[in-house]
C-alpha cells in the first residue's frame, strides 16, 4: 500500500494549504484554507515537522492524505506546482480533499483483501479496487464532479460485511457486539473484554482503555483523540489507521496491530 502512504517529499504542502484550521487546543493559530500555513518551507517541507506537538500544532500528527498529496502533485498536476501555476492553486486545492477521501477508501479496501475470514467479498473488492483507482486518474474538472459519498457507500456495503466476517469467529458471534456510532466518550473501559466488537464511528475520546482487549475489533472510523490505550493489546483489530493511533495516548505494553508504529510521544 505505497502508493496510499503519505510521501511528503513529492507533494506541494497541499495539506499546508488547502485545508483550513482554528485556534484550538490543535493548533496554535488560525488559518483559512488556501493560506499557506507560516511554517510552510519554499521547498513545501515544514519547518517544526520535528517539534510539531510542543509548538501547538498537534493537530497536524494525527492527519493523514493517505498518498493524496503526492497523486495530486505529481499524477493530477503532473508536476507543476501552484507557485509555478498560480491560476491552477484554487482548483487544486479544491481536487485534494477529492482524492483523499478516494484513497481512503482504497486504504480500507486494501485492507480487507489481507483478510483471510472476509474471502468472501475479495472478488467484489477487488473490482471496488479496479474502479476506485481509476476516479483517481480522472482529470481535475471530473474529479470536481464526482459524487464520493455514492462510491462511498458502495464500497462501505462491503467493508461493513468483512467487518461482519472477520469478527463472526470471535466468542459469540459479530453481530451480537455492535457498537457502531456509540458515545464511549470518557467511558471507563480498563481490562474490557472488546474482542470481535464494532466500534465504527464510535466516540471513544478520553476513554480509559488501559489494558483492554480489542482484537479483531473494527475500528474504522472510531474517535480515539486521548483515549488511553495502555497496556491495551490491538492485535488483529482492523481498519485501526495510524492518526486514529496518533490521537491517542498508550505505553511500550500497547500491542497494535501489524503495519502500525508506536507514536514518538507515548510513554
Amino acid at each position: 500500500m505505497t502508493a496510499l502512504q503519505a510521501d511528503c517529499s513529492n507533494c506541494f504542502g497541499l495539506c499546508c494549504v488547502a485545508l483550513p484550521f482554528s485556534a484550538s487546543a490543535d493548533f496554535a493559530v488560525d488559518k483559512p484554507a488556501g493560506k499557506p500555513c507560516g511554517n510552510l518551507r519554499t521547498d513545501f517541507g515544514c519547518g517544526i515537522h520535528e517539534r510539531l506537538r510542543t509548538s501547538g500544532f498537534q493537530g497536524c500528527t494525527v492527519y493523514d492524505c493517505f498518498g493524496a498529496g503526492q497523486h495530486v502533485s505529481q499524477v493530477t498536476y503532473g508536476g507543476t506546482d501552484w507557485r509555478q501555476a498560480p491560476d491552477t492553486a484554487r482548483q487544486m486545492f479544491a481536487v485534494f480533499p477529492v482524492v483523499r477521501r478516494l484513497h481512503e477508501l482504497l486504504r480500507y479496501v486494501e485492507e480487507a483483501l489481507t483478510l483471510p475470514a472476509a474471502r468472501e467479498v475479495h472478488p467484489a473488492l477487488r473490482r471496488q479496487r479496479e474502479t476506485v483507482t481509476e476516479l483517481t486518474r480522472l482529470d481535475p474538472d471530473a474529479l470536481l464532479e464526482l459524487d464520493v459519498a455514492a462510491h462511498r457507500q458502495d464500497v462501505n456495503v462491503l467493508l461493513l460485511r468483512a467487518s461482519e466476517l472477520v469478527r463472526a469467529g470471535v466468542g459469540r458471534g459479530g453481530k451480537k457486539k455492535d457498537h457502531r456510532g456509540a458515545d464511549l466518550m470518557g467511558a471507563r473501559l480498563r481490562g474490557a473484554d472488546l474482542r470481535g466488537v464494532s466500534l465504527r464511528g464510535a466516540y471513544l475520546i478520553a476513554a480509559d482503555l488501559t489494558g483492554a482487549d480489542l482484537r479483531q475489533a473494527d475500528l474504522i472510523g472510531a474517535d480515539l483523540r486521548d483515549a488511553d490505550l495502555s497496556g491495551a493489546n490491538l492485535t488483529g483489530s482492523f481498519f485501526l489507521t495510524q492518526p486514529q493511533v496518533n490521537a491517542a495516548r498508550g505505553d511500550g505494553a500497547t500491542r497494535l496491530p501489524q503495519g502500525l508504529t508506536r507514536p514518538a510521544h507515548w510513554s
